[in-house]
């Protein structure tokens, strides 16, 4: 029995999975309770739709999945005012990022945990989620939640939950500060601001619709747009060189490695 969900939080990402949720009709309104001081339009949205907003403390008995979804640096308080009230079949799914499962499970009574880092595309069911518990029942739980909000990566270790986060978790922000770049690199070129705004969003996000639909290695459709001697050779040769983006990003998924194993001290 995976419902009812108790959402611990419903910030940008907690709100995007209800979203995903609503929106694809895995999980009705009624089927989710809320937690959250601040709510924000999703949570409120959710209300709307049948969810339970800020429930009383005895209520939470009735949660048999948790999503453990407030920022890390307040996951432990969350687990305090949550765990003495929960079901003792209850299972806690967190996308904290950084904090272990074994922290987690102690925190929350040895409730068995499942960790997630998804993304915000979950919004509109193409998300991507990378799970991982040594508890089947709680990888087959992250599962039913996160399938219907787009791709899902299940790993062999749970250090590999650094990399994903790395990798995945934090990867589309990686994306739009490329295309704020790319924008402003176009107006430095002489194009209207409205103008580079346009070009560089539609040509990037029909790109990301290629890679997606052809199946094709990006090596591969790189080369395909590479004429020999051309503008876009001109540009790789500094986009790829020793300095360009292929070191910077190994620095910056590095850093974001080193964070997510602070955050989880």
């Amino acid at each position: 029995m995976i419902t009812p969900i108790l959402m611990l939080g419903a910030g940008r990402m907690g709100g995007a999975m209800v979203e995903g949720w609503l929106a694809s009709a895995a999980f009705a309104g009624a089927e989710l309770m809320i937690r959250d001081p601040q709510p924000g339009p999703a949570a409120l949205a959710a209300e709307q739709a049948g969810a339970v907003l800020n429930p009383p403390d005895a209520e939470l008995a009735r949660a048999r999945t948790v999503i453990l979804a407030v920022k890390p640096q307040l996951w432990r308080e969350a687990a305090a005012e949550a765990a003495p009230w929960l079901h003792a079949s209850a299972v806690i799914v967190s996308i904290a990022a950084g904090v272990k499962s074994q922290d987690i499970g102690k925190a929350f009574g040895g409730r068995c945990v499942a960790r997630v880092m998804p993304t915000t595309a979950a919004a509109i069911g193409q998300g991507t989620a990378s799970l991982y518990a040594d508890d089947p029942a709680a990888l087959a739980r992250a599962h039913a939640l996160f399938e219907p909000l787009g791709a899902v990566v299940d790993l062999v270790d749970e250090t590999l939950m650094h990399a994903a986060t790395a990798v995945s978790g934090s990867a589309p922000a990686y994306l739009y500060a490329f295309i704020e770049a790319l924008e402003g690199a176009g107006v430095a070129a002489g194009l209207a601001p409205r103008d580079a705004r346009w070009l560089a969003r539609s040509t990037l996000t029909g790109a990301a619709a290629l890679l997606a639909r052809s199946g094709e290695e990006p090596s591969e459709l790189r080369r395909q747009v590479t004429s020999p001697g051309g503008t876009t050779e001109a540009a790789l040769n500094v986009l790829l060189s020793d300095t360009g983006l292929p070191p910077l990003l190994r620095e910056a998924v590095a850093a974001a490695v080193r964070r997510s194993k602070e955050l989880g001290v």
